[in-house]
């Protein structure tokens, strides 16, 4: 089945923050065929944590905030029409207490990062972080439940492979999801896109200066302890991951 057949393809795409997420979405957002979804399990997981993430006020008032509402409108039709929807997930996000049910529903795929380029990029914006925060351990036990619903390991995308080489490993990337692959995922036109969520403007400013995927910068080593610990906890995971990338 391709995104041309009248079955809706819902793509769910599994990510830990800092991982080129939101490039991926703004790739998959410049096909005039699909429409984004950004991370709508952002409100529910603030509302069932309490926690003061930049922005938490802006978003418990623009976003749904009721998982129970968000899992029925993902399993729901798509927005404005469109047979392809790709949603941008943040692993952390999926608490115990929030319900699954609009995974059935799904192809999903998983976005990966080392965790020394996560945890460099992450703590630029946040003045703390622990383990839980950058998604690994909930990443893996999401891959597991996917596979687990499919039959299939799925697809895994490396951020650093997908900078390198961007039109391979997309062309890997949608024809694992059985999805014509579309030349306008490659570029993109520059700035803020109204299917954003609101903390864009504390977190997308990188993004929205970009038109494409750029080549990595050389990842520099972590100089605090507490973050070369987490990196120490987070790379094992990474490299079961890892395992499963497109090649």
């Amino acid at each position: 089945m391709t995104a041309q057949d009248s079955e809706t393809v819902r793509i769910a795409m599994w990510s830990g923050p800092r991982n080129l997420s939101t490039a991926l979405m703004r790739s998959f957002g410049n096909r005039p065929d699909c429409f984004v979804s950004d991370e709508p399990f952002y409100g529910p997981y603030l509302t069932i944590t309490g926690l003061d993430h930049p922005m938490r006020g802006e978003i418990l008032q623009h976003h749904e905030t009721d998982w129970r509402k968000v899992d029925a409108a993902l399993s729901g039709p798509p927005p404005e029409g469109h047979r392809l929807w790709y949603v941008k997930h943040m692993t952390h996000h999926m608490l115990p207490e929030i319900g699954r049910g609009f995974m059935r529903a799904c192809r999903h795929a998983f976005l990966i990062r080392h965790p020394t380029r996560v945890l460099s990029s992450y703590a630029a914006k946040r003045e703390s972080v622990e383990l839980d925060d950058i998604g690994f351990r909930q990443q893996e036990t999401l891959f597991e439940a996917a596979a687990s619903i499919t039959g299939e390991a799925p697809p895994v995308v490396d951020a650093d492979a997908l900078l390198a080489e961007p039109e391979r490993v997309l062309r890997l990337l949608c024809a694992a999801l059985r999805i014509p692959f579309d030349e306008r995922m490659l570029s993109w036109p520059p700035g803020p896109r109204e299917t954003d969520g609101i903390w864009a403007t504390h977190w997308y400013d990188a993004v929205n200066r970009s038109t494409g995927f750029s080549p990595a910068r050389p990842a520099q080593e972590l100089d605090d302890s507490h973050l070369r610990t987490l990196e120490r906890q987070a790379l094992p995971i990474y490299d079961r991951l890892a395992a499963h990338a497109l090649r």
